[in-house]
This record gives structure tokens, C-alpha cells and sequence, in this order.
């Protein structure tokens, strides 16, 4: 049986969005997703949560998702949720397992919406029970509603941080107080960026409007945190905290969330070998895309928060850029109608973007987030420390695959998706390279665990045509 004219990865905003656009240029489409329902990130749970009290207190933003949901249900498209992806060959075969068993999806050209995530951000204590991300405080939010029962310290910086702080004032929760790590000076940096940020003055306003409700909600905030650790023994007791005026304290916690911006999530990019270039402004790798999100291995397209950093609205914009440049390659769509039908996405992309600038300077990370003190473990799963990084670093000027080697960061269950980034910095400033010079860990598969009885229950290709 034929394989797939495009298959998804990632049921978020831009894997939407390109599956409705593709499906209307009479595209075959599967979309393979990990989560049970459509959404991504960004929209989890859209479908049962945006009818409920639950939806409203989520804001507008999240709202937003509903119609594309619908969309993307009425497209045409096949969709597999709770469907795990763990190998990409080239041709391509991808092989995924849903239900505890494994079998393999062809298709012509892929698309991976993969989205984005947190930005590993280690400090001294953070493996500790009770220490969590924003982003999984969140989840739980969106998914069950659930709130922490005592008052939670928060520590970070960026857009996600304030937004959530005032979901959690509306569903109930309590704020013991928020540990702003956003450096002395960073507004000053960002307001060359004004100008063109006020493209996006809607956005604009919703992070003023977030920072009065935080204001009006008496939410102690300790401006210019330079750093953070987590004390306790079995799970966590209290934090310290050091201020840039010179200030250190300890104070009794249960729960801290951090936070300090989202990335890219770039692993499957890099498994099928796709270029990435380091962004100074975003301090992260972004892949190497043309105008029609197309990476630098053929019939291989990057959309959504994994192609940069965007938030959903200009995802779902480089969802539709993208299924029309798909189209175009498969001989779907004529160059001319392919470009005239994407003018106006683009312009609407543009001034999505507009607003990236200011935010990007705002709250790009304090220095200490990529130079951890040599005590702070930098890869959970195999408790590797920063020094441990650097003594090997300052041996023959290792990269990322051979301190890999060296020590087994890296190796564990994530893969390297909550040490690599952290690696790839320690060992740029110790040899006094580039992020860009020193890159990242090579990708192999699988992406993720799989079992011997996954393996052995792997059949041959599978297509519903």
C-alpha cells in the first residue's frame, strides 16, 4: 500500500493548522501525536477543558485553540494520539508504538511540530521532591485542575512565568512569593525593540495586565535574584537566595517552581541529521529553514515553536507556510498559487514576530542559568555535576559526544533533552568557544525507552490508503 503524502509529528498549533491546510490541497495526512487529545502544549486538553470554569480562567489565549481543534477533527486527516515516535528513516519510514506494540508509518515528505520546552535551567537542589517547572505545574493544571494546597514559591523569568502566576490566583492557589531572576537593566536593553514591539501591542498589554493582577494580588516579588538553591534532604525544606544589591536569605518552602524560558525542542530535527544554528538573542540552537520551513534535508519541514520560538499564533501560521510548501513539492499546488495564497500568511507572521525582539531581550537569562556552580547536578539521570563537566572539558578540548562518553551525560532516559543545552554552554565558556562551535550532542535513536516487546512486536508498514 502507498505511504502517506505527509506525516505530522505533533498535534499542537502548527501541526493543525498544516494538517487542515494540507488536507485542502488533497494531501494524505497522519498526524501522530504522544498526547491523548489535540492541543500540544499550548492548548492541552482544549477540546474538554475550554467548556468548562476551567477554560475561562485560562484566558483568552488558550480559548483560541478550540476552533482550530475542530478544524483539525472535521480535516480529513488521520490522527493516532498516544502514539510514541522513536526512529526516522530516511525514505521515510518512522516507527512508532502505540498500545504497546510498535509498527512503522511511511510517507513522502515529514513535518515535525514538535513545539517547544523548558529551558534547563539548573541550581543547586533542583532534583530535590517538591522542586518543579512552571510548565509541569501547568500541565497539571490544564489537565486536572489540580493546585498546589500550600502557597508555592516561584523562580524565573519570562512570559510563561507571569501567565501562570495568574491562572494560579484564579483557580485558587496561593503564592508565597516569586523570586524575579529577570537581570537589573534588561528594560533598558529591550527598549530599541519598542517600537516595533508595539506591532503586537495586544500581547504587549496582556504582560502589563498580567504584572497589575499580580500587583493587586499582593504577590510578593524579589526583584534581581542572580541566585537560587534548593535545600532539603529527602524532598524540599526551604531556599537560599543571593540578590544583585548583595542580599542572602533562607526561606521556608514546600514546593518552588522555576522557570527561565522556553527552547526549542530540537531532537528529532537533529536525529535526521537537519542543520541548526545558534540564535544569540534566543540563546538557544534554532534549525536552518528556508521560506516554506523546509530543513536542510529534503522533504524534512520544521514548523511551530520548534522551528523558533513564537508562541501558538505564529505557529499555526508556519503550520499552513509549511503544508503549502509540502503541497508545492508533491506537485499539488503550482509555485504561483503556493505563494500568493501564503502572501498574506506571512504578513501576518511578520507581525506575530514583532513582538519577539523586546521579549527576547526582556528576559534573556541571567548568566548563572548557563555556568552552574561545580556542585549543581547538570544531568539527572545520571547525576552528573557541572565540575564533573568542566575537569573533563579542560582535557583536550572535548566536545558535547565526548563528554557524553566520558562521563554519561547524556545517556539516561531524557537523552540529553534536560542536560545538552547546560553541556554545550560549560563547555563553551571552559575551552572559550561558541555555543555554535562547540554544538550539540549527535541524536541517535531511539528518541525514546522502547521495550524488547515493543521490538518484537514490530510489523511492516501500515498505511490505511
Amino acid at each position: 500500500m502507498k505511504p502517506f503524502d505527509l506525516l505530522i509529528v505533533g498535534a499542537g498549533p502548527a501541526g493543525m493548522s498544516a494538517a487542515v491546510t494540507a488536507r485542502k490541497a488533497g494531501l494524505d495526512v497522519v498526524v501522530i501525536d504522544e498526547q491523548p487529545t489535540p492541543g500540544g502544549q499550548i492548548w492541552r486538553g482544549i477540546e474538554t477543558v475550554a467548556a468548562t470554569p476551567r477554560g475561562t480562567l485560562l484566558g483568552e489565549s488558550y480559548l483560541e485553540g478550540r476552533p482550530v481543534a475542530s478544524a483539525f477533527r472535521l480535516s480529513g486527516a488521520t490522527y493516532e494520539p498516544e502514539t510514541q515516535l522513536w526512529q526516522i528513516e530516511p525514505g521515510f519510514r518512522a516507527f512508532v508504538t502505540k498500545d504497546r506494540k510498535a509498527r512503522v508509518i511511511e510517507a513522502q515528505t515529514i513535518l515535525l511540530a514538535t513545539g517547544a520546552q523548558e529551558r534547563p535551567a539548573p541550581v543547586r537542589g533542583w532534583n530535590l521532591p517538591g522542586v518543579l517547572t512552571v510548565g509541569a505545574a501547568q500541565i497539571l493544571l490544564k489537565n486536572a485542575g489540580q493546585v498546589p494546597a500550600k502557597p508555592v514559591w516561584l523562580a524565573g523569568s519570562g512570559p510563561l512565568m507571569l501567565l501562570y502566576m495568574t491562572q494560579l490566583i484564579k483557580a485558587g492557589g496561593k503564592i508565597a512569593g516569586y523570586l524575579d531572576t529577570t537581570p537589573r537593566g534588561r528594560l533598558i536593553s529591550a527598549l530599541p525593540h519598542l517600537p516595533r514591539a508595539l506591532r503586537g501591542a495586544i500581547d504587549l498589554y496582556k504582560g502589563i495586565q498580567w504584572s497589575l493582577e499580580l500587583r493587586a494580588a499582593g504577590v510578593k516579588t524579589i526583584r534581581h535574584v542572580t541566585d537560587i538553591e534548593a535545600l532539603g534532604h529527602e524532598d524540599l525544606k526551604s531556599i537560599r537566595y543571593w540578590t544583585a544589591s548583595g542580599t542572602e536569605e533562607t526561606i521556608e518552602a514546600d514546593t518552588l517552581l522555576l522557570h527561565e524560558g522556553v527552547i526549542p525542542h530540537l531532537h528529532m530535527a537533529l536525529s535526521l541529521g537537519c542543520n541548526v544554528a545558534w540564535r544569540d538573542d534566543q540563546d538557544c540552537f534554532v534549525p536552518v529553514l528556508d521560506e516554506w520551513c523546509e530543513s536542510s534535508q529534503p522533504n524534512v519541514f520544521i514548523a511551530g515553536d520548534g522551528a523558533g520560538i513564537a508562541g501558538a499564533r505564529a505557529a499555526t501560521l508556519r503550520g499552513q507556510i509549511a503544508a503549502l510548501g509540502i503541497a508545492i513539492k508533491l506537485g499539488r499546488m503550482s509555485p504561483k498559487e503556493g505563494s500568493i495564497t501564503a502572501r498574506s500568511l506571512r504578513k501576518k507572521l511578520n507581525r506575530e514576530l514583532a513582538l519577539r525582539p523586546f521579549l527576547d531581550a526582556l528576559f534573556r537569562p541571567r548568566k548563572a542559568v548557563f555556568e552552574p556552580h561545580d556542585d549543581t547536578i547538570v544531568c539527572r539521570c545520571e547525576e552528573i555535576t557541572a565540575g564533573q563537566i568542566r575537569a573533563t572539558a579542560r582535557i583536550g578540548n572535548p566536545g558535547p559526544n565526548q563528554i557524553k562518553a566520558f562521563t554519561r551525560a547524556g545517556m539516561g532516559p531524557c537523552q540529553g533533552r534536560q542536560c545538552g543545552h547546560t553541556v554545550t554552554r560549560i563547555i563553551a565558556d571552559t575551552e572559550g568557544r561558541t555555543p555554535d562551535d562547540v554544538g550539540f550532542y549527535n541524536i541517535r535513536p531511539p528518541l525514546k525507552p522502547v521495550t524488547l516487546g515493543e521490538l518484537a512486536s514490530l510489523i511492516e508498514p501500515e498505511s490505511t490508503q
